[in-house]
């Protein structure tokens, strides 16, 4: 990448662009603490003004122009909307955004994440209880949440971060915007969060591992195998019928990235199991095929079914790409991650019968009309999902 950027940046846009580009070519610690302090000014500066687009707009430029530039801003940014400082009467506490994530994958019906006040306060005590430090004072959103009623911006998150903070320490009730849910009947697979802010003393402490005198890895273990209990018991009733993996709370980020991994294969396994039932069609009477898609370079994998005596294609599953490390085709250096071989191996686990990787890289098509994505056949075409007319679509609700 060049020093100047190509297109026209606000003054304020060109200083972040040029204090990633010294932060990417620092050779010390002590310059990279210089250089994240000054970021950290300007980007907050940007998300608590009128400026946030200027952030969204430099990241859209560098994910084209520079990824490591790119990537060393996004971890920026997300620090600085995750994680702030608030002041109750003249003591300063460090306010740290976290979620917790359920995932989940069933046969029938995921559920919409109501709380009863006091499944939310009972849960609320366990993260007091098992995962924050001792002293941490928390508050919680009143429900589970979605990825869609997720925040959609930097400065959404600070905001979220900024008010339940607020909460947690009393100086103020102001609540977050939550979007409506989105229509999730008949999904397969989700995710459910538990979003919450710790705040502790400025400089001390915010999870119960961090602790110098307990073995930090063996703490964080015993802390998800306690969580994972507890939520199972708390919850149980919420989440009937449901396979699920509970996720350690952890930075808002964090974890929202590993809902994202861990729901990928719970997704490939919810839609086999679905069509094996509602569908009647043993593994063996299934074929998939995998095709890489993207418009710069591979975004995501779509994995087509289809009949083993048709090419019509009967339904689809989405594996988003979350690093570089996996928008790869055919791996060929051993660091390398082959997706397309992870997702065959599961499909043949799971017992379909044959699988195909496509080659090249297709361009993501959506129906025009609903939406919805298309998925490849066995012989590369692009398609619409159809379901035959005499699949039974009940008690088991279709995406």
């Amino acid at each position: 990448m060049s020093d100047t950027p190509s297109i026209r940046l606000t003054r304020d846009a060109k200083r972040l662009v040029s204090f990633g580009q010294a932060l990417a070519r620092s050779g010390s610690r002590l310059e990279d603490v210089y250089w994240e302090d000054e970021l950290a000014r300007l980007i907050t500066k940007m998300l608590t003004g009128r400026k946030s687009k200027t952030l969204e707009s430099v990241l859209d430029f560098l994910v084209q122009d520079d990824i490591n530039v790119y990537e060393i801003l996004v971890e920026q940014a997300e620090t600085c909307s995750e994680s702030l400082v608030l002041k109750r009467q003249d003591e300063e506490f460090d306010i740290l955004l976290v979620s917790a994530p359920i995932v989940a994958w069933t046969r029938y019906r995921l559920p919409e994440g109501r709380l009863t006040t006091e499944q939310k306060n009972a849960l609320q005590d366990a993260l007091a209880e098992l995962i924050a430090a001792d002293g941490a004072q928390i508050a919680m959103l009143p429900g589970l949440i979605t990825f869609d009623q997720m925040p959609q911006s930097f400065q959404e998150t600070r905001l979220w971060t900024q008010r339940l903070g607020a909460l947690a320490l009393g100086v103020s009730n102001e609540a977050c915007p939550v979007r409506e849910p989105a229509d999730t009947e008949g999904m397969l697979a989700d995710a459910r969060f538990a979003v919450a802010a710790i705040a502790v003393p400025k400089g001390q402490p915010v999870f119960r591992w961090q602790h110098p005198e307990t073995p930090a890895l063996e703490s964080r273990e015993q802390a998800q195998q306690l969580w994972s209990s507890r939520v199972g018991e708390l919850l149980a009733t919420l989440f009937t019928g449901c396979q699920t993996e509970v996720i350690l709370p952890d930075a808002f980020y964090t974890t929202n990235r590993e809902a994202d991994r861990r729901i990928r294969p719970m997704a490939l396994r919810a839609a086999v199991t679905w069509l094996q039932t509602a569908a009647n069609m043993p593994g063996n009477e299934l074929r998939a095929a995998i095709a890489a898609c993207g418009n710069n370079g591979v975004e995501e994998f779509r994995i087509g079914f289809t009949p083993r005596v048709s090419n019509d294609v009967i339904y689809g599953c989405v594996w988003p790409v979350l690093s570089k490390e996996e928008a790869v085709i055919d791996a060929v250096e051993s660091s390398q991650i082959d997706v397309p071989e992870s997702i065959a191996a599961l499909l043949k686990e799971l017992g379909v019968s044959e699988v195909r990787r496509l080659p090249g890289i297709q361009t993501p098509e959506y129906c025009e009309d609903c939406g919805a994505p298309f998925f490849p056949n066995f012989v590369g075409e692009m398609m619409h999902p159809e379901l035959p007319e005499e699949t039974d679509l009940e008690p088991v609700h279709f995406h």
